[in-house]
């Protein structure tokens, strides 16, 4: 009787586990909308200085229309390749939108890419560009999984199925540079995200056909430490590549258009990423 009853209860014990995983699984939230709840945090918000004026000049990139898959159209900032190329970075904005400064900072890996990659800077917002937290906080709260996704796709499709795709971006940006990353499939060929919301979906991670160079902020709140170990943890269930450095700095410390970057700390990250992405374009 004794060994029926501890049967019967390990048994509904099992039950009740696997259900609850089914249910957590289910119910976890995308990367996107993690991201997007970071903005009810007042001190999540307050994190970011507001950009100081700033107008780039430079004459080598332009802005451009293209079809996204939502059947509308898009923006984006492009430096073309010097000679015909199948190489492209792909930069995704800052929570502000496509401002200035990602143009400059888009100019800047152009040109350390030797002018060998075609690079473009997505604008995420639909020509909205935030000069204040609390604007850039509403725009992204406001930006929808499905035209994120669409922009990022009709991107693909823009530069065609030969090209060879890597990705960049900051925070808001990390996190879209991983999910292009994914939307890119056997056509993405690196992964650079500064501080983002990494996808938790251990079966959508499968899909990532490159490895991923994950650059975060060791004092951070919010994609702290817990999350960054989770997503190592998920990329090997996953069977996939993840090289991680966390810098002792606070989240944006990188970030083109924060006035108070630690510019240090910053460089550092940025020639990882800059030579990353040398190797991964043979340039």
């Amino acid at each position: 009787m004794k060994r029926l009853l501890f049967t019967c209860f390990t048994l509904l014990a099992t039950g009740i586990f696997t259900f609850a995983q089914k249910v957590e699984s289910c119910c976890q939230i995308s990367a996107t909308d993690a991201m997007a709840r970071l903005v009810d945090d007042p001190e999540f918000v307050a994190s970011h200085l507001a950009p100081l004026p700033y107008v780039y000049k430079g004459k080598d990139g332009k802005m451009i229309t293209f079809k996204t898959t939502d059947g509308k159209t898009a923006n984006a900032f492009e430096l073309k390749a010097k000679t015909k190329s199948n190489k492209y970075l792909f930069v995704f904005q800052e929570w502000w939108g496509l401002n200035d400064y990602i143009k400059r900072e888009s100019e800047k890996y152009y040109n350390d890419l030797k002018g060998e990659v075609t690079v473009i800077a997505l604008d995420m917002y639909d020509g909205k560009v935030a000069t204040d937290p609390e604007t850039a906080g509403k725009y992204m709260g406001e930006a929808k999984p499905e035209r994120l996704d669409a922009i990022t796709k009709g991107a693909v499709e823009y530069v065609g199925k030969d090209a060879k795709i890597a990705t960049v971006g900051w925070c808001f940006g990390g996190a879209r540079s991983l999910q292009a990353a994914l939307v890119s499939g056997k056509q993405a060929v690196g992964c650079v995200m500064f501080y983002g919301m990494p996808e938790k979906d251990v079966n959508r991670l499968k899909t990532l056909h490159t490895d991923v160079l994950g650059l975060f902020a060791g004092r951070e709140k919010w994609i702290n430490s817990e999350v960054v170990s989770q997503f190592e943890k998920d990329m090997q269930a996953a069977g996939k590549k993840v090289t991680v450095k966390t810098f002792d700095a606070e989240h944006a410390f990188a970030n083109p258009s924060n006035p108070n970057y630690d510019k240090a700390k910053a460089d550092e990250a940025y020639m990882m990423a800059i030579n990353y992405l040398k190797e991964k374009f043979k340039v």
